[in-house]
């Protein structure tokens, strides 16, 4: 009997040490170069500086790929995820898509970010063809991610609509915490964030004063975004994807460039406050 409980005791601590380690793992934690405004090539040294060793960048040109990684590589980042880019209402956008796939798999990126603009095409046909985007995606090892924007997601309702319609493991959603609840009035992010977690690929962290179409994103933790309940949420689902910061600051208010580093700096301190990113 006795030796039963200590080899149960024994199989509970090593149990206890893998639950440890997933948690101290903690989640990749990204920034929008973008999110430096025009202060972006000061991104570069000050992100490592801070921890941060990963980056959300915008898709290079074919000719300017070995410069980026060059580029990262002597910064000691990694790109994490890419911002794609392409117009769905065009005939060629899946091909457009093709290419910057490849780009992302040549830099040995997993996720792609694209806001699933349409024009006056009709739905069905954006859903078409990202759902060929996703064919694509997957011979590279890929997921794209769709924005939390006015045309194909402004809330868990709409992405979880769009996400029927493509079906396609390799579409899935960004959720992004700010547009949430700049996009729709008295959204709550957390609330949303529930209803549509089983589609979500990447998630961005941004805070706002959550007023309708309010241009206010300060600071992560300086607004009212719920960031303990987002987390909790991400927490209780397994999420196991790529975090990013964003930073957009309030409209009107110009910031030196130390101001947006201590910007950046006091959001990346607070994110690890509330949990584990690697």
């Amino acid at each position: 009997m006795k030796r039963s409980l200590l080899f149960l005791s024994f199989v509970g601590v090593l149990l206890c040490g893998v639950c440890v380690a997933a948690e101290v793992d903690g989640w990749p934690l990204a920034c929008r170069i973008t999110s430096y405004g025009k202060y972006q090539e000061a991104a570069w040294p000050h992100l490592p500086s801070i921890g941060v060793h990963y980056v959300f960048l915008g898709v290079p040109a074919p000719d300017e790929v070995d410069a980026v990684m060059k580029k990262l590589k002597d910064n000691k980042l990694t790109a994490l995820v890419i911002r794609g880019d392409a117009d769905l209402s065009k005939e060629d956008s899946v091909d457009q898509l093709a290419q910057q796939l490849a780009v992302c798999e040549k830099m040995g990126v997993k996720y792609m970010f694209l806001s699933p603009k349409h024009g006056d095409a009709p739905k069905e046909v954006a859903y078409e063809r990202l759902r060929k985007a996703g064919d694509i995606a997957k011979q590279h090892g890929l997921t794209i991610t769709l924005e939390t924007h006015r045309d194909l997601g402004t809330n868990a309702g709409v992405h979880i609509e769009t996400m029927k319609a493509i079906n396609h493991p390799n579409v899935r959603v960004n959720f992004d915490t700010g547009n949430i609840t700049f996009y729709n009035k008295g959204a709550d992010a957390v609330a949303e964030l529930k209803k549509v977690i089983d589609y979500v690929g990447t998630v961005e962290l941004k805070d706002h004063n959550l007023e309708y179409e309010s241009w206010d994103f300060p600071a992560l933790g300086k607004g009212k975004v719920n960031f303990q309940g987002i987390v909790q949420v991400l927490k209780e689902h397994g999420y196991k994807g790529p975090v990013t910061i964003e930073f957009e600051g309030t409209k009107g208010v110009e910031l030196t460039e130390e101001q947006t580093k201590q910007a950046i700096a006091d959001s990346v301190a607070y994110l690890r406050s509330l949990a584990t990113f690697k």
